[in-house]
């Protein structure tokens, strides 16, 4: 159970919680047995002229995923957060591919991003090798690496993913 601002929220297999910059909470397990979550935690950078972002609970189930262009619906992509809210600073989004499903290029992006492996087998190119990763792998990658994916095992691949958005990386230590 995870208490936002008060307000208190049972997240199941597939539960989402954001909890916005400076608003209370805490977190409880009710069930009987051990749990586990992943907790991504970063400074909140505000942008000028909009307030901090609304909390979010969602489940994964009620998010259609989107499919990524071109691929034939072997790669898609669940948005717990809006692209378009400026807000957000950092989003997570849980990638999934099908059995065969692939990046079928090299991507890099301008941000710092990690991934990690919730299901499934892949091969994933992380500058210029080719590394297999399967469920509790970690990656790390940093800004302008080269990067692709091929989903080679016999189910779906799938990983949560961070990445910073809609701010431009700071250029000075402490600025």
């Amino acid at each position: 159970r995870v208490t936002i601002d008060g307000a208190d929220h049972l997240l199941k297999p597939g539960g989402f919680a954001y909890i916005p910059a400076g608003t209370p909470w805490r977190v409880r397990n009710v069930t009987p047995g051990p749990t586990g979550f992943h907790w991504w935690r970063k400074r909140w950078q505000p942008f000028a002229g909009l307030d901090r972002p609304d909390p979010i609970i969602a489940r994964e189930q009620d998010l259609p995923p989107s499919p990524m262009p071109d691929t034939d619906g072997a790669w898609g992509t669940t948005r717990f957060m809006d692209p378009a809210d400026l807000r957000h600073d950092m989003h997570i989004t849980l990638v999934t591919f099908k059995p065969g499903g692939s990046i079928p290029f090299a991507e890099t992006h301008v941000m710092e991003h990690g991934l990690f492996v919730l299901e499934g087998k892949a091969v994933y190119r992380l500058n210029r090798d080719w590394v297999e990763v399967g469920p509790g792998d970690f990656m790390w990658l940093r800004a302008f690496c080269p990067q692709a994916c091929y989903a080679g095992g016999p189910g779906r691949f799938r990983y949560l993913l961070y990445k910073d958005v809609n701010r431009h990386a700071g250029l000075w230590p402490n600025r």
